[in-house]
């Protein structure tokens, strides 16, 4: 375990006030149908021996309780491993859970009243389309900005045009929050999208759908490494 996920253990465990600052630079967001016929907890699992840093749980078609057993199967695999877990939009279900926060989208609770209902410490990322979402997650206290869609990805086929990395980097130059690049992020762009401006990769099928999701995490792992260094 590195050192970083030892003090989020830690910080978790004592409870207290000081916050330590979650990695989001390798984000794993879950997607079911892509995982062709494995069972998700398993390629969660093998994705954090590989080098994924949080996990989201966004699994829209499952019913309240499915994905309440869902968010609890992976706490029991992300805790020890000291990653966090954020669930996608459902608030109710990261209460309920005791997940480590959630994420919102532009048509999603809004930021001001999930911080109500938020526990102390709890990780809000939001959702951007266009620099004027993005200018507005910052200013309300996001946690991470979600940049989204950075390529046109097939995982969504509700997202906005693709923002491309001028995009990116004009956010980036806008806003001081974390940003989180997702849409349609492989091995191949992943180190133009960090040199854009990114913090962080949310992948979804380049882990998920990948034959070996543990070496997939690893060869990011080392991209976002030697690119950050």
């Amino acid at each position: 375990m590195n050192l970083r996920r030892k003090k989020w253990n830690t910080a978790r465990a004592s409870r207290k006030d000081e916050r330590v600052k979650p990695d989001y630079s390798l984000y794993l967001v879950t997607d079911r149908a892509l995982a062709r016929g494995r069972p998700l907890v398993e390629l969660v699992r093998e994705a954090v021996a590989g080098g994924v840093t949080c996990v989201q749980l966004r699994e829209k078609q499952l019913g309240t309780r499915e994905m309440l057993a869902e968010a609890r199967a992976l706490l029991a695999v992300l805790r020890p491993a000291g990653v966090p877990l954020i669930i996608n939009d459902r608030v109710d279900v990261a209460l309920a859970a005791g997940a480590d926060g959630v994420h919102v989208g532009q048509q999603d609770m809004p930021l001001a009243d999930v911080r109500r209902l938020a526990p102390r410490g709890w990780i809000v990322g939001v959702s951007a389309e266009s620099l004027a979402d993005a200018e507005q997650a910052a200013r309300g206290g996001a946690d991470y900005i979600g940049v989204s869609p950075v390529f046109a990805t097939p995982t969504k086929t509700d997202a906005a045009p693709p923002l491309g990395l001028a995009g990116l980097r004009a956010i980036r130059a806008a806003v001081q929050t974390p940003l989180v690049a997702i849409g349609g992020i492989q091995p191949d762009n992943a180190a133009a999208v960090l040199r854009a401006g990114a913090d962080g990769l949310a992948v979804v099928s380049a882990i998920l759908a990948a034959e070996n999701p543990r070496q997939t995490a690893a060869d990011l792992r080392r991209i976002i490494q030697e690119t950050q260094a």
